[in-house]
């Protein structure tokens, strides 16, 4: 039931994502074009979002657990670190370029428009990339314990 939901509300979003625009991404580009082409029709579609989305977390979040789920899974942390600015920059530049954001490049795959047929892989590896090195930055069991992972001594 769970999967069933999810796959429903995942259509219903990208159809929203189609329909308002944000798949298209010379719409995209000409909202983040300030000094020329600029259309601010997306401010509208990015404002009825947060509008919806601030109701919907004030209200399901006055239940103890949600409907489908044993706990609501949210952030543990609101700290701003370098990892979440960094990401946010690196977001921010792909957006720019690609003119597409993750879910609405997903949701424009079907279309078959040649910029998702890029954008898409791409992203793909830049989440791989990004997984590799947060890998390699992680300290090793080794580490934590300040010796050999079995915990054996040396002598």
């Amino acid at each position: 039931m769970r999967s069933l939901v999810g796959f429903l509300a995942g259509l219903l979003f990208g159809i929203g994502l189609v329909v308002s625009g944000m798949a298209d991404p010379a719409k995209v580009l000409s909202f983040l074009d300030l000094f020329g082409g600029f259309d601010p029709s997306l401010a509208f579609v990015m404002g009825g979002a947060v509008l919806v989305t601030f109701l919907g977390f004030r209200i399901v979040l006055r239940r103890t657990a949600p409907v489908l789920m044993e706990r609501f899974d949210l952030p543990g942390t609101r700290l701003i670190d370098g990892r979440l600015l960094t990401g946010a920059v690196v977001f921010g530049i792909g957006w720019g370029i690609g003119g597409f954001c993750p879910g609405p490049a997903i949701a424009a795959l079907p279309l078959m428009a040649p910029g998702t047929l890029v954008f898409v892989p791409a992203m793909l590896v830049g989440l791989w990339a990004g997984v590799k090195v947060r890998e390699s930055r992680a300290p090793s069991n080794a580490d934590r314990t300040g010796g050999e992972a079995s915990g054996a001594s040396q002598s």
